[in-house]
């Protein structure tokens, strides 16, 4: 059994167990979050698609922990005007464990 879910911005296949690093959300680690935007979902009776969310469909997870990504370096330089500049980004990420999906 899988389902698509949305969240931050984009799609996740999950299956139960799964463990997913999401855009930041704003809960505390060890809580319960219930994501209800299902886009699809499919078991053994069939696949089905919502038009644009399947009714009634839930996906409930446990906050693992919350942090931020490694360090990305950027470097803009531009030529001839003696101008260079190094910033970094951290990207902060939520940590996410699927513990039930249900329809």
């Amino acid at each position: 059994m899988f389902a698509i879910i949305l969240t931050g911005g984009k799609q996740y296949k999950v299956q139960e167990g799964d463990i997913l690093f999401i855009e930041k959300l704003d809960v505390e680690a060890e809580q319960a979050i219930t994501f209800d935007q299902v886009l699809a979902i499919s078991d053994d009776a069939g696949f089905v698609a919502g038009t644009p969310t399947v009714a009634g469909a839930t996906v409930a997870a446990t906050v693992v922990k919350n942090g931020k990504g490694k360090k990305i370096h950027i470097l803009k330089y531009k030529p001839k005007k003696d101008e260079k500049k190094k910033i970094g980004h951290r990207q902060p990420y939520t940590k996410v464990q699927i513990t039930k999906i249900s329809k």
